[in-house]
């Protein structure tokens, strides 16, 4: 009997699945985890607040309008909300070229870089901020694809 696990590697903008077979008929081999930080990392009522605090500085953005949530942002909202500096639109325009992006995938990295900006308690779009949202839609479509 066979197990497989999926996971991915993220080098700069760009992310690689990784897929690793294992035969269990044996047992289960001994293995070593690579990679994770010796520390717990932030402990979850810290992350319970940031969400927190970003779904209430969305609820306000969006105050009497029919949209609830970043996700639900529409091209409108987006030139609204989501405004680029010039070295964020550049940072963008190479990831769609080199990533070969469409229209719908150019909004929601935008989307997803106004989440990230929110759970950081920023007002702006930061290239940081766009760089992870990029990261995360390059992931998305090697392990999803």
């Amino acid at each position: 009997m066979f197990a497989k696990v999926l996971s991915a590697a993220v080098l700069g903008i760009e992310a690689f699945a990784v897929e690793v077979e294992v035969d269990l008929s044996s047992g289960l081999p001994a293995f070593t985890t690579v990679g994770l930080p010796d520390a717990g990392g932030e402990p979850s009522g810290d992350v319970r607040g940031r969400v927190n605090r970003a779904r209430e500085v969305q609820r306000t953005r969006f105050r009497g309008r029919k949209v609830f949530c970043n996700a639900h942002m529409g091209p409108r909202h987006i030139a609204r909300y989501c405004g680029l500096g010039e070295e964020e639109k550049k940072l963008l325009e190479t990831a769609m070229e080199r990533l070969a992006l469409s229209a719908r995938a150019y909004h929601r990295i935008i989307k997803v870089a106004r989440m990230v900006a929110d759970l950081a308690g920023e007002e702006n779009i930061s290239t940081p901020h766009l760089a992870e949202a990029i990261q995360y839609r390059s992931l998305d479509r090697e392990v999803w694809a």
